[in-house]
């Protein structure tokens, strides 16, 4: 491995739903849903089950009836303040569509805003469903913040509502990367296990459990389980340079070099795309 690569971090989703791509996201459910670019730099949060691309981001859905003329479109605050409980009863307010601003607020890094309108939705609504996914990615937007014992206190509260559901692996997953952040390692493998239990074709589950097996000096089960991430889809630079990782610490040191070198092809490709990216916005 080299000097220059990034600080290792467990992967975290945002949560959209199951059918969209189940990225494992978190990021990231994305979260988290990268589906995964570089968790160590960025926390992808999302593709777990999901958070594909959205098809709009206005902050003024018709379903809010916000008078344009009311609101300063700069004003990042705009929506979370109509919707205040004060204001709105729960009949006022399509959840769903509220946790869709949310993951838009997410999807532009605009994490307090997430936070403050995935909170909203989750009391709000009237399903557990779309509360549980409230809850996970209001999780992950306080993760993105660094605020981990809130990313904590969210996702467990997701998994209160209920812990097998389809958002529970997400919940599960995310919650793992929050306790190891927040430096309770032993507690961040088993709810990385969890996950697995509970969805064993997440594949951000598998990374999960793979990068803390590692970090516990378990380099040959967690070489399992980063083919397992690898085979169900999740292959960026970080996957590949924790399997480098566990490869060197196996003794398969020419094998660990080659992948290390694929890494670093990856990581330069991702940089270049966003350099792309930021050109055509």
């Amino acid at each position: 491995m080299t000097d220059d690569e990034s600080e290792r971090a467990p992967d975290a989703e945002r949560n959209r739903d199951a059918a969209d791509d189940h990225d494992p996201r978190p990021a990231a459910d994305e979260p988290v849903p990268d589906p995964a670019d570089d968790a160590a730099d960025d926390h992808q949060f999302s593709a777990g089950q999901g958070f594909g691309e959205p098809e709009g981001f206005d902050l003024d859905p018709p379903e809010l009836s916000v008078d344009p003329s009311e609101v300063d479109p700069v004003d990042s605050r705009a929506v979370a303040d109509l919707l205040d409980e004060r204001q709105l009863g729960a009949g006022d307010v399509d959840a769903e569509e509220l946790v869709d601003v949310g993951l838009n607020y997410l999807r532009i890094n605009r994490y307090e805003q997430a936070t403050e309108t995935l909170e909203r939705a989750a009391r709000f609504a009237d399903d557990e469903s779309t509360e549980q996914e409230a809850w996970v990615n209001k999780g992950a937007a306080h993760a993105e913040l660094e605020e981990y014992d809130e990313a904590i206190g969210a996702h467990q509260e997701a998994l209160r509502i209920d812990d097998r559901s389809e958002h529970a692996a997400s919940a599960e997953t995310n919650l793992a990367s929050a306790l190891w952040e927040a430096g309770r390692s032993e507690q961040a493998l088993e709810h990385a296990e969890r996950a697995v239990e509970i969805d064993a074709r997440f594949p951000q589950a598998w990374f999960n459990r793979g990068f803390f097996l590692l970090e516990r000096g378990l380099a040959s089960e967690a070489l399992d389980a980063f083919d397992n991430a690898i085979r169900l889809g999740f292959r960026n630079a970080e996957v590949i340079e924790e399997k480098a990782r566990a490869l060197e610490e196996t003794g398969e040191d020419e094998k660990a070099e080659e992948l290390a070198a694929e890494a670093r092809e990856l990581r330069e490709e991702a940089e270049e795309e966003l350099v792309r990216d930021r050109q055509r916005a």
